[in-house]
């Protein structure tokens, strides 16, 4: 198993269609499961420096449709959507995701996110499951992993803001 880490957040590679992104937040299950599941929060959060989420739509309940659309720094559209498969209300998440970029095949996998109460606050799983090592391979070499380091920041700033409220 490859693991990697950086000071907030651990990377591992658990198996060769697997990556899994845990970091711990200093904030509550609920806050963060908000955050995630709530299309005003999720545009202020889910995009890398310079990008902006000019659409979301969330209809969270099983077999409800989500989709988002990325506007990257350069202008570019990154249109994503899935179903959502399980939810248990601030503690999981699982949803298919699929990436609708014809130049990459249009792949789709299966989102974990589990919200677990640790010493100090929640950590955060984020597992991604692939349809093989190859696609999960791409991912990782298309800079998803700075991506989501990104991401995951943004997030324990959108929490921190909604408990500022």
């Amino acid at each position: 198993m490859l693991t990697k880490s950086s000071s907030e957040v651990i990377v591992t590679l658990p198996t060769d269609r697997e990556i899994v992104f845990t970091r711990v937040f200093e904030r509550s299950r609920h806050l963060l499961f908000d955050a995630w599941t709530k299309p005003e929060h999720v545009k202020q959060w889910y995009h890398c420096e310079g990008a902006s989420i000019p659409v979301c739509e969330i209809d969270l309940r099983v077999g409800g449709k989500w989709h988002r659309t990325t506007i990257m720094p350069d202008g570019s559209e990154h249109p994503f959507s899935g179903v959502f498969q399980e939810i248990v209300p601030d503690r999981l998440l699982v949803y298919s995701e699929q990436y609708h970029m014809p130049q990459f095949g249009n792949p789709e996998w299966v989102t974990t996110v589990k919200f677990e109460d640790c010493e100090e606050g929640t950590r955060l799983t984020y597992k991604l499951l692939h349809a093989s090592r190859e696609v999960r391979d791409g991912h990782l070499k298309a800079g998803m992993e700075h991506g989501t380091k990104q991401i995951l920041n943004k997030l324990d700033e959108c929490a921190g803001e909604m408990a500022a409220e």
